[in-house]
């Protein structure tokens, strides 16, 4: 990792359980249990990146304002039928970027937060 990378990505849920179900299910994620922060999931995407989810008292609600990180998938169709089925919603379907970049899709999660698929095909 470099000065400038990304090195955490946050999200905030309104149940830790349901958003690692969610995510465990629909994208492959880990989450590690870490003592003395039951209130905070930790995850790992199956490409090495890390974040967390906070659900303390003091976490921010979900959101679909602001920046939107995008999951890179093989399908997003097929990863959108599985979103819909796990409790989140399509806001924008695979629609196509201008140019050779690909395609990409807008979601809500289970519980709020909106985020993007990209795929190059």
């Amino acid at each position: 990792m470099s000065q400038g990378d990304v090195c955490h990505m946050e999200y905030s849920t309104t149940d830790l359980r349901a958003s690692r179900t969610f995510y465990s299910t629909v994208f492959g994620w880990s989450f590690q249990d870490t003592p003395g922060m039951e209130d905070y999931a930790l995850f790992s995407t199956p490409g090495g990146q890390q974040g967390g989810f906070s659900g303390g008292r003091n976490a921010e609600p979900p959101t679909d304002k602001g920046p939107i990180a995008h999951i890179e998938v093989s399908d997003i169709g097929a990863t959108l039928v599985r979103i819909n089925k796990a409790g989140g919603r399509t806001l924008t379907p695979k629609t196509k970027i201008s140019g050779p970049f690909g395609f990409y899709a807008l979601f809500l999660d289970n519980v709020g937060n909106r985020l993007g698929l990209w795929s190059p095909t």
